[in-house]
């Protein structure tokens, strides 16, 4: 099996960077979650919470990643323009999608969404890990604040799940190759 230097770069942007946000979203909440009086001890959180900021950090870099080679990388390939007189239209996603009404709307709507919301993770991600980083242990004794870094840290994977859905879809009906 072989793959083009676009279906590598997808891969790596989708299946990849894409496994490794939903490692450290798993650990990240899972560390956040846990994080509460009563039933952590002082040893407990000190051994916690270097792991917890490890997995925000980690997921907000790997969200970074994925939003700058996507953008900047796979982004662009799918935008192209054919040259004139072109009439196979499997080089040119955005194109193919719009030339057929029955798959316009996976552009229209999918794509010009995807390429909005998908920045909204690494943004939240990355609040969530400077927040982990100001109080550290602390965490514990302020559950409002962690309660606050839930929400976010959620909302950032679910920002990142829905353009990644979006993604797949969108890759389906017309692949980058």
């Amino acid at each position: 099996m072989q793959l083009t230097d676009r279906e590598l770069w997808g891969v790596i942007h989708g299946m990849g960077l894409g496994a490794l946000f939903l490692l450290a979203f798993g650990g990240g909440l899972a560390g956040l979650w846990s994080l509460r009086e009563g039933l952590v001890t002082p040893e407990g959180v000190e051994e916690r919470t270097p792991r917890l900021l490890v997995g925000t950090w980690v997921m907000a870099i790997v969200a970074w990643l994925t939003v700058l080679v996507g953008t900047f990388i796979v982004y662009p390939w799918y935008r192209a323009k054919p040259p004139a007189g072109v009439t196979d239209l499997a080089a040119y996603p955005r194109v193919l999608l719009l030339s057929n009404p029955n798959t316009a709307q996976w552009h229209q709507f999918g794509m010009e969404w995807k390429e909005h919301v998908a920045w909204i993770a690494p943004l939240l991600a990355t609040a969530v890990a400077f927040v982990v980083l100001y109080y550290g242990a602390q965490l514990i004794r302020h559950p409002e604040v962690r309660r606050a870094l839930l929400v976010l840290f959620t909302l950032a994977f679910a920002a990142a799940a829905v353009a990644g859905l979006l993604g797949a879809f969108i890759t389906k009906a017309a692949p980058v190759a």
